[in-house]
């Protein structure tokens, strides 16, 4: 029967799996509260990758997600992730972090730059043993990068556990943006500072002129054009962006990310833009879920993954929690308000993990490496909610008060 399929019939199997067994485990399980179903995807990604369903059953592995199947669901993902991390650009709100600059600055640099530390450091560590950086990874882009990806913050994911805390549009959730916006800036930053190729400096520094240009021209147009065409000139916009800055080297990524950090929110409806952040979780993103645990990695040996995975978590929650914490002293918030922001800033998941697929992507980390920060994400972003929701309650008062 396996060698009658085609391989359409598997790919619409391999649909069928990666849409259904999430589903019902978040469904039958009653996991949204430590776990929204976002997060139960990027868990069954995992368990349908290698390391474990490969494992288990190599041959039926071997045939649902064979060579063809793959590259038709990672030319989906690519696109479902790029259209994803368009919106995050879109939603950054620089104004109002320059509006609150000072508390920004501070709170924003300490809840980076701490975790960033802590996380080089347990870098440095892995960079003591064999297999986990990548055959074209340079020890400094190794360290910055498992650093960074301790200290971001994923602003899709927050954005969304904000909405389940129902704090996302009170004082707080507006404060709590205002930090997550200016650390995305410099992810995406760090990001292009690590992919930076000096035998294509020339190409990279031509496709940011021209890029600036191109920015002006585009803005002049979209605010002359009726809302209604925003969407599809923004997805023409995407695509071009996207090729532009992976042709220069920068990872198409880089390129999703600036096509949408210089368009304005206020040219899209509020309703729209969370209609289509919805509806790419809801129909597309799942594929880059599945992409992302196909990539896992425990041939290390288990036992040194999980090893890894715990020691970055240590070093990304309580880089958070210090970082957040200092903050606090310096601009005398009240007690317990440093740590409610803190955990809520721990949400990893989406822009980490994409983040860490382009250094995987770069042979820049290893798969194992991969597996390590991915697991890490998991647990940071799965912590989060089950203990902020009774600080909250604790303190109610916070959650309408304005700074």
């Amino acid at each position: 029967m396996h060698a009658e399929m085609s391989t359409t019939e598997i790919f619409l199997l391999a649909m069928l799996i990666i849409f259904s067994i999430p589903y019902l485990i978040w469904r039958v399980c009653k996991t949204d509260y430590y776990a929204p179903l976002v997060v139960v995807q990027i868990m069954a990604g995992i368990v349908l990758g290698p390391g474990v369903l490969g494992a288990a059953f190599p041959d039926y592995y071997r045939f649902v997600f064979n060579g063809a199947v793959i590259a038709s669901l990672n030319g989906i993902a690519w696109w479902a992730v790029m259209i994803f991390v368009m919106i995050a650009g879109i939603e950054l709100d620089l104004v109002k972090a320059w509006e609150h600059r000072r508390e920004s600055t501070i709170t924003a640099g300490l809840a980076l730059g701490t975790p960033l530390v802590f996380g080089c450091v347990a870098a440095l560590g892995m960079l003591g043993y064999a297999g986990w950086i990548g055959p074209k990874g340079m020890p400094w882009q190794f360290v910055l990068g498992v650093g960074m990806a301790c200290a971001v913050t994923a602003l899709p994911i927050l954005i969304l556990l904000m909405e389940k805390l129902d704090v996302l549009r009170q004082p707080i959730g507006q404060r709590i943006l205002r930090y997550a916006s200016l650390d995305d800036v410099a992810i995406w930053g760090v990001l292009a500072l690590i992919l930076l190729d000096w035998t294509r400096v020339g190409r990279q520094a031509g496709f940011l002129a021209v890029f600036t240009i191109a920015a002006y021209a585009f803005r002049k147009i979209m605010v002359r054009i009726p809302e209604r065409d925003r969407w599809y000139v923004g997805l023409i916009w995407l695509a071009a962006c996207g090729f532009a800055a992976d042709w220069a080297g920068l990872h198409f990524m880089v390129g999703a990310f600036l096509s949408g950090a210089v368009m304005d929110a206020h040219w899209f409806d509020q309703k729209q833009m969370d209609l289509m952040r919805h509806h790419v979780l809801l129909a597309i993103m799942p594929v880059f879920f599945l992409s992302t645990g196909l990539k896992t990695n425990f041939a290390v040996g288990g036992t040194a993954v999980f090893i890894a995975a715990g020691v970055l978590l240590v070093a990304s929650v309580a880089g958070k929690l210090i970082g957040v914490g200092l903050a606090g002293k310096i601009l005398n918030w009240e007690k317990g308000e440093a740590s409610i922001i803190g955990w809520l800033l721990q949400t990893k998941a989406l822009i980490m993990i994409i983040f860490v697929n382009i250094l995987l992507d770069k042979n820049i980390i290893t798969n194992e490496t991969f597996t390590a920060l991915l697991l890490m994400a998991i647990a940071s972003t799965m912590l989060s909610v089950p203990i902020v929701h009774p600080k909250l309650q604790a303190m109610k008062e916070l959650i309408f008060r304005n700074k």
